[in-house]
């Protein structure tokens, strides 16, 4: 068969097996049977036979060897033969029709009953398609109690009654235990449920009276294999009738029709592994059967029988109804815990609900919203939670203090993924958890701009008794090679203390996390909508409503935001001073949204009543910076400012930051003012003299912001030349023609173009 990359490659044939390389051990393919019956595989086109266990002889009186090749009927005879063969071509899903009970003629003169159990194995799955075959498995039927109603009916559907009228998963695992044991005989029957990492617990326990106690023993995932977890999620029920059996090989080898070993997955006499066998044998165990319990089609834990008295050989209709049972049991456990998960996540919506209907609360800063009425932590049943949103940071609960918050909230930004989750943080962020000390458990959900809801959780101290030290393997590897590797031998109760872990976090509330960050996202791009248009409203009441009537000039202008949809700090603005002349103002202040438009419009109310009482340029730019620098500290904004002599054509302009001014001759020609030789308004420290070109008859004056000319991946250099080209044909171009010409679709900047034409 095909092996994934995920699986360990499995050991060679003959390799001796130990505790190192166990997890490879091919337990399905172990060439083997237990000696309690016999196997023979047939060929169901024709009958004959393949393969036989070496024990066969002392069965049927004829050898492996001299089986191979022969016709069913010469092992079992003509009757017995015929009847399998035509079981298994009328019977679609043998194992729904097992067994088939024969009276076989012995070789010599006795009879004896068996029951036969058949079933069809896999086939190799990268090979040449081969014949199908089938597995011919013959038990003693000698003292097997018959399918009677009050023998097997009645018991199993009294069974059935308590799992249906257990009100608890305590009742119903006992239940199942003393059901089972009831059934089968064993002398010790135990309900064995796996953790996420398949540690095993007994939560429930039949047993006979002298036994000592298992419940509450935890055994490690190593004694039971990752290959073997999967085997019983396929073959649900495996009987050891006596761990000191002898194994007995299947004759050849190899399948001949596949020229690989025979797969025994389905086989209810497969050898197990000797590393099983010693660990029963160390814990006193004389025979074994385990049930497979399962949720979803995954093992979820097992019904685990022992007996100590002596060798234990349930007959297959009392192991097919407890297998019955152990399936019964898996549905109800299923029904049981679907139930308990329903209330929770019933109880979670309706905190959800709550927590959804704050959140569209515009009258408080989101966090408020959300920390105020003690849904949040009720919502995943944390003990504390920090919501970083519009800026601010609050905490409730049971939180560290605010450094700690903030690399909490650093760590959940780290992973670049919309959920975060770790039950184990000192395991998994060492550094983090020393800042944290008393968090053990983190849930985090990150909202868009950097924002973030965390769930922080306690540790819980847990003292777990392990059935022997968990760890024995570790120890007899730091006692050096000559120490052979071999299940524990001592199954004392061994406690140990897991600390640094908090309850660890469900599905269902990482499920409910994901829906509060849905309603979340929702709710701030409400929010920041609405600071949107408080915004624009702003801004469109900063910019000039109309722009001056100036005889022999023609004045245009466009503004765009951002293609984010947020309002920036652009500006532009044209008014006429009492000199006469025409003061032109293109600006930019850094960043987006609200608090941007109110640095614009602080900036352009100074600047118009500087140009007004100085009517400079120079002197002008220097009043705002002044101001800026005692009224704005921490703001940038680049800024262009042209006085025009309206008659001349003269422009006296200085720039601090901003992109050169651009002169449009009425062919078409361009000439550019020299660039800006100071930084931005907010890091500069002295204006710039002023410098003086003329717009020709016929020409135009253009200002603009740079989110007009750049684009991301090229130079200012082709922006510019991209901006000239347009008037290629002269000035007289629509403006809007020149923003769509010459401004990137894709930018996430706004732009400004104000156009100043002169008449011919």
């Amino acid at each position: 068969m095909t092996r994934t990359v995920d699986e360990p490659e499995l050991l060679a044939p003959g390799e001796a097996v130990d505790l190192d390389n166990c997890a490879r051990e091919p337990i399905h393919v172990p060439g083997m049977i237990q000696p309690r019956g016999v196997l023979l595989v047939v060929r169901e086109s024709d009958g004959v036979l393949l393969q036989a266990s070496a024990n066969v002889e002392r069965y049927l009186g004829t050898s492996a060897e001299e089986l191979a090749g022969r016709p069913l009927a010469d092992a079992l005879g003509a009757d017995p033969a015929r009847r399998v063969l035509d079981h298994a071509a009328n019977v679609g899903d043998l194992a729904t029709r097992n067994p088939v009970t024969l009276t076989l003629d012995r070789w010599d003169g006795a009879s004896v009953v068996v029951d036969a159990v058949l079933h069809r194995p896999p086939l190799p799955a990268d090979g040449p398609e081969t014949e199908p075959v089938l597995v011919v498995e013959l038990e003693s039927a000698a003292g097997a109690r018959p399918l009677t109603f009050p023998n097997t009916y009645l018991a199993v559907r009294h069974a059935l009654r308590d799992l249906e009228r257990a009100a608890t998963l305590d009742e119903l695992y006992d239940d199942a235990a003393r059901h089972v044991r009831e059934l089968t005989g064993f002398d010790r029957v135990m309900i064995y449920r796996f953790d996420a990492a398949y540690n095993g617990e007994v939560v429930a326990e039949a047993r006979r009276e002298d036994l000592n106690a298992f419940l509450g023993l935890h055994y490690p995932a190593s004694d039971i294999p990752p290959q073997a977890r999967a085997l019983y999620e396929k073959n649900w029920i495996r009987l050891i009738a006596d761990v000191h059996y002898e194994p007995q090989p299947i004759v050849p080898t190899l399948l001949p029709t596949t020229g690989a070993p025979l797969d025994l997955t389905y086989s209810t006499l497969r050898s197990v592994s000797p590393i099983h066998l010693e660990y029963l044998r160390n814990m006193g165990v004389r025979a074994s059967m385990s049930i497979s319990l399962l949720r979803e089609g995954r093992l979820w834990g097992l019904i685990a029988c022992h007996h100590y008295a002596g060798p234990h050989e349930p007959p297959y209709e009392v192991r097919t109804a407890a297998e019955f049972l152990g399936s019964a049991l898996s549905v109800r456990l299923v029904a049981q815990a679907e139930d308990e998960r329903e209330a929770e996540v019933r109880r979670a919506e309706g905190v959800l609900a709550h927590l959804a209907a704050d959140s569209r609360d515009e009258s408080v800063p989101i966090g408020t919203a959300l920390t105020r009425s003690g849904w949040l932590r009720r919502l995943v049943r944390a003990d504390g939670a920090i919501v970083v949103a519009e800026g601010g940071l609050i905490k409730v609960g049971s939180t560290p203090d605010e450094d700690g918050c903030r690399a909490l909230v650093a760590w959940v930004l780290s992973h670049d993924e919309d959920l975060v989750a770790t039950e184990a943080l000192g395991r998994d962020a060492p550094d983090l958890a020393a800042l944290a000390p008393d968090v053990a458990g983190v849930m985090g959900i990150v909202l868009p701009e950097g924002q973030v809801v965390v769930w922080v959780r306690d540790e819980v101290l847990r003292h777990v008794d392990w059935g022997g030290d968990p760890y024995n393997k570790a120890i007899a590897q730091r006692e050096g090679e000559t120490v052979r590797l071999s299940p524990r031998k001592s199954f004392e109760r061994w406690r140990e203390v897991v600390r640094g872990q908090s309850a660890p976090w469900t599905s269902d509330q990482t499920d409910v996390a994901t829906s509060l960050r849905g309603h979340l996202v929702e709710a701030l791009y409400l929010r920041g909508r609405k600071a949107v248009r408080a915004t624009e409203e702003l801004q469109r009441s900063l910019l000039p409503a109309l722009l001056p009537d100036v005889p022999g000039w023609t004045l245009q202008s466009r503004y765009e935001s951002a293609g984010t949809g947020l309002v920036g700090g652009d500006w532009y603005d044209a008014l006429v001073l009492p000199s006469g002349r025409l003061a032109l103002v293109v600006g930019d202040v850094t960043g987006h949204g609200l608090q941007a438009a109110a640095t614009m419009g602080q900036l352009g109310t100074t600047l118009r009543a500087a140009l007004v009482s100085t009517g400079s340029a120079v002197e002008a730019v220097a009043r705002l910076a002044e101001v800026a620098r005692w009224t704005l500290p921490g703001e940038v904004a680049t800024l262009a400012v042209a006085l025009l002599d309206t008659v001349s054509g003269v422009v006296e302009h200085v720039s601090v930051g901003h992109p050169p001014l651009l002169v449009v001759g009425p062919d078409g020609s361009t000439a550019w003012t020299e660039s800006a030789s100071v930084p931005p308004l907010g890091l500069v420290d002295r204006v710039p003299p002023a410098q003086r070109v003329q717009v020709p008859r016929g020409g135009a004056l253009v200002l603009y912001s740079d989110g007009l000319i750049e684009r991301r991946g090229e130079s200012i250099r082709d922006g510019l030349d991209r901006l000239a080209a347009v008037f290629s044909t002269g000035p007289d171009v629509d403006v809007d023609g020149i923003v769509t010409a010459a401004r990137d679709p894709r930018s996430a900047d706004d732009a400004t173009l104000l156009l100043v034409r002169r008449d011919a």
